[in-house]
């Protein structure tokens, strides 16, 4: 309601600040002019408390355990839908008619090559050089090889740059990850999905046919769809940041994945899997629930719980399912992390303690998993987390360039140092 106000009381004097209420979620306190009337700033550090823009792409309430995409269930589009599907659906706010998702595959598809000059980037490159590093510097160059699409201004020029983005970083991802292990690039085919191709990309050689299984495609096609956005996250909000000076959308986007490389955002599911790994057999797992459960150990049970999700990670049931295919697909007998996986597993959803907390296995517990059984090493899952996100960063991007009340961020801060101060000579200090 436009005429609902709070109250702002500073040394007797009161200030009107206007609210708001969204479709969702908790209503807003419009602080916009309080330094101009009042002259104080708010203070929250981490934006935790923090509105920083309208989204009508994503809403997570956590207390639910619910997170929708333009009002669809994350559920419902992971069990029905599929990632292209998915990708029109967060670009364009409604789900495609038949003929609107063919020419949007189609499209896809046939951006999905990179300028070959492009290729030596990669060779510039140190061999054991993280994907992801190599990843930030490639995507960042787009800029200096596809000029018409770098003019923010221009929709149609903003819709190539959306496109080329969602169809060459997957290309990009899966040519580090050949870079890295010394095999040569595969180049992506047009008769395949997104997955398969992603797949391809990743695990064929030339020297033989390679044939994607399906139930891998399916997993990697639920992966891509469940990490596709995640509301203002630490990466989305750094590609709005960036976005906000006018930056071109492939710096943008090279902004966001130098941030989900973060251990504390993109990493969660690597050091999960990494946290199976020192468990090491499924007989030492009593052992490290019991540090789990101890306050004055400091080790902490990876992929249980959700700071956002407060119930359930409401992808996580999915993803389940996808891991349980892909482990009945491929043996776990031979492989002792993946029989601890799947024994963690069970303790957790039957162990009163993390039953009374809430500690669900979530997503990167699961996506994790699926990684490992596919090859992938743990470099390559934070680069995986970045072709499925890159939809969300550019659907966002998009949607804040074509907002009217776009300006460049500019956080304020609380001043803690020193006053003004007079130069002292060197001689004298």
């Amino acid at each position: 309601m436009a005429d609902r106000t709070a109250t702002l009381t500073i040394d007797g004097t009161s200030y009107e600040l206007p609210m708001r209420s969204p479709s969702a979620g908790p209503d807003v306190i419009d602080i916009t002019k309080l330094y101009a009337q009042a002259g104080v700033f708010t203070h929250d550090p981490g934006f935790t408390s923090t509105s920083s823009c309208d989204s009508s792409i994503t809403f997570i309430d956590g207390d639910k355990g619910e997170l929708l995409h333009r009002g669809y269930p994350i559920d419902q589009l992971a069990e029905k839908s599929h990632f292209l599907e998915v990708c029109y659906l967060l670009l364009y706010g409604e789900l495609p008619s038949a003929a609107e998702l063919e020419l949007f595959e189609n499209t896809i598809t046939r951006h999905t090559m990179i300028h070959e000059q492009m290729h030596n980037f990669f060779r510039g490159f140190r061999r054991d050089a993280h994907p992801m590093a190599t990843m930030v510097g490639v995507v960042g160059a787009m800029s200096a090889f596809y000029h018409d699409s770098t003019d923010i201004n221009d929709p149609r020029q903003r819709e190539i740059a959306s496109h080329r983005l969602i169809a060459k970083v997957p290309t990009i991802a899966a040519m580090a990850y050949k870079y890295s292990i010394g095999q040569p690039f595969v180049y992506p085919r047009n008769d395949i999905d997104y997955a398969s191709n992603f797949l391809r990309m990743c695990f064929a050689v030339p020297a033989e046919e390679y044939k994607v299984d399906p139930v891998l495609a399916r997993a990697m096609d639920r992966i891509f769809t469940l990490h596709a956005d995640h509301e203002q996250n630490a990466s989305t909000s750094t590609v709005r940041l960036a976005a906000s000076s006018g930056a071109n959308p492939f710096a943008c986007v090279a902004a966001g994945i130098a941030c989900l490389w973060g251990p504390a955002h993109g990493g969660a599911n690597q050091a999960c899997l990494e946290m199976l790994r020192e468990i090491g057999t499924p007989d030492r797992i009593p052992e490290f629930i019991a540090r789990a459960k101890d306050k004055n150990d400091p080790f902490r049970l990876m992929g249980f719980g959700h700071r956002v999700y407060k119930n359930f990670d409401p992808r996580a049931k999915v993803m389940k399912q996808s891991a349980d295919e892909v482990l009945d697909l491929l043996g776990i007998e031979n492989n002792p992390t993946l029989q601890v996986a799947k024994e963690l597993e069970r303790i957790a959803l039957e162990d009163s303690y993390f039953v009374e907390k809430k500690l669900y296995p979530n997503v990167d517990f699961y996506s994790g998993i699926i990684l490992d059984a596919m090859g992938f090493p743990t470099s390559m899952f934070t680069p995986i987390f970045a072709v499925a996100r890159t939809v969300g960063w550019v659907s966002q991007w998009k949607e804040m360039i074509a907002d009217p009340a776009l300006k460049i961020g500019r956080p304020r801060q609380l001043y803690t140092g020193e006053t003004m101060r007079d130069y002292v000579e060197i001689e004298n200090r």
